[in-house]
């Protein structure tokens, strides 16, 4: 019987990913980054691996989102609000080793969020206690950027056209101009041209597993092909 709250097609395609990631550094603890563009659906698909874990994993799975570890919004839009300092300013990520990276990798306890990106404030949560053999799911934009590959012992893209993607990302944001589900419209230039610039910088760190997230209801595992490389390009 599906468990409670998912679609079986959907249910199904998720437990052959999490066997797959499971099945890395077994017997102690790993990372492993989940990326994709605004919108592709990184945040829900890492809490449905969690909530899955205990059905079908046999190990502690455990998420932490990169948008708790936001720069200050004084300091991401300090060189203005272009494309490149989306890309180069959104994200501590000095501090998300500190907090994270760090402690789990040392088999200690870790803070899940440093910043609130909504209030523009810091916060300090409880640590998070994960077992010697937990696997830790990453989610976040631009994770595959050089500055970080070295820190997954896997990385996942979640791969949606911008068509898709753009107007799936703005329903979290209601006051945003009419038009604006379309990539090309100017509100989007800053999110979308950071994009861009990402994928120029990851080109030569390629993810180890690419989920095709369009259809929310049928995800389908593709397997990342040097002759077609879709994590270089911007669907």
């Amino acid at each position: 019987m599906p468990t409670a709250g998912f679609l079986p097609v959907r249910q199904l395609v998720l437990v052959d990913l999490l066997s797959m990631m499971v099945a890395v550094r077994p017997g102690e603890r790993a990372v492993i980054a989940i990326d994709g563009v605004d919108g592709a659906g990184k945040s829900r698909l890492a809490a449905e691996l969690v909530a899955l874990a205990p059905h079908v994993a046999g190990r502690e799975v455990r998420n932490v989102g990169m948008d708790g570890f936001h720069h200050p919004k004084a300091v991401r839009h300090a060189r203005g609000t272009g494309p490149e300092t989306f890309y180069e300013d959104s994200y501590d990520y000095e501090a998300f080793r500190r907090a994270v990276l760090r402690p789990f990798r040392a088999g200690g306890d870790y803070l899940p969020a440093v910043h609130d990106v909504v209030t523009d404030q810091h916060v300090s949560p409880d640590p998070v206690a994960a077992s010697d053999d937990a696997l830790l799911l990453v989610e976040g934009i631009f994770l595959r950027r050089p500055e970080l590959a070295e820190e997954w012992d896997a990385t996942l893209m979640l791969w949606v056209p911008l068509t898709v993607s753009v107007p799936r990302g703005n329903t979290r944001f209601p006051d945003r101009p009419e038009g604006s589900g379309d990539p090309a419209h100017p509100a989007n230039a800053r999110y979308v041209g950071g994009q861009k610039l990402y994928l120029q910088q990851a080109r030569l760190h390629p993810p180890t597993w690419i989920l095709d997230n369009t259809d929310l209801r049928r995800p389908a595992l593709i397997d990342p092909d040097p002759e077609e490389p879709v994590w270089l390009e911007l669907p």
